[in-house]
């Protein structure tokens, strides 16, 4: 998996939308650009993602997420399959305002449990000697070490991707079968014993340019009517779990009525947090309401 072409400073616009959609726009987005090598030949011309999230005991990253802090960022390790050869990727995403920062490193797969001990790693054990990915190493370590970070989250998924010939100005990304299950261990591996999924059957659509957006980006959000909307894999995984991760001071109750497919966001900020209740239609707005209205003020909600 290159790196070479890794948008460190871009904007990004999400969307969630429909696997009908999806097709259709993956016909629209294919006249602009070409499909990443690495779903070439592959079912749905997608490739799998397995991310492990790190965070304090005191979930910081995730609340400031939830609180939609303007700058934040989150710590994870990113690999693709279970082969002990192949490396893992140390990245530090940071959100600047609008703008998404991302210092990223690959390191062998041995050299993570020292990482994670607080230890940075013998030199033969980073795969890259380049200036930036010195700093990407030692801000990912520093971080880790500064919020006594552990692992909290495995999120996967399979991504088709788009990109330009040559450079990296635009990127479109397609994102399924988000799933999530937590990881408190060192574990880095493909297989996931009871992961739910965070959207269900839907499609996470992500627009990212590293400058002028481009027109075409334009007319493919209104051809389609698109709805900019926040789909943080990591934070809405954890609410989507929070009833099996452990317990934390903040971490917000579990409920049977949160249940998928989730349609829009009802926000609650009693008891000085955000409740996001997963609304719909029929029965799954009648919980949303229910949750959003007399139920949010009990005691422990």
């Amino acid at each position: 998996m290159s790196s070479d072409r890794i948008q460190t400073s871009r904007f990004e616009l999400k969307y969630v939308v429909s696997e009908q959609k999806a097709l259709e726009v993956r016909r629209y987005v294919s006249s602009f650009l070409d499909l990443d090598e690495n779903g070439v030949g592959k079912p749905n011309l997608s490739y799998p993602v397995h991310s492990v999230y790190v965070d304090s005991d005191e979930m910081t990253t995730y609340w400031d997420t939830i609180n939609g802090n303007k700058n934040r960022f989150k710590l994870r390790i990113r690999y693709y399959n279970d082969d002990a050869e192949a490396p893992v990727f140390l990245e530090i995403k940071r959100r600047m305002n609008n703008c998404i920062q991302k210092q990223r490193v690959g390191v062998r797969r041995e050299a993570v449990p020292m990482i994670l001990r607080g230890q940075l790693p013998p030199p033969p054990m980073v795969l890259a000697r380049h200036a930036r990915h010195t700093l990407a190493l030692q801000g990912f370590c520093r971080t880790l070490q500064e919020m006594q970070a552990r692992p909290k989250m495995h999120i996967a998924y399979l991504r088709e991707a788009y990109l330009p010939k040559t450079d990296n100005s635009a990127r479109v990304t397609m994102d399924r079968q988000v799933r999530s299950e937590p990881s408190p261990t060192e574990r880095l591996s493909t297989h996931m014993k009871k992961p739910l999924l965070v959207w269900g059957r839907a499609v996470v659509l992500e627009l990212k340019f590293t400058d002028r957006y481009p027109n075409w980006f334009r007319d493919l959000v209104q051809i389609f009517e698109l709805r900019q909307c926040g789909a943080a894999k990591y934070a809405d995984g954890v609410t989507l779990l929070s009833g099996q991760m452990p317990r934390h001071r903040r971490m917000p109750a579990s409920s049977q009525d949160l249940c998928w497919p989730p349609r829009r966001e009802v926000i609650d900020h009693r008891n000085g947090f955000l409740i996001r209740a997963l609304t719909g239609l029929g029965d799954w707005g009648q919980r949303a309401r229910r949750l959003a209205g007399a139920e949010t003020s009990k005691e422990g909600v």
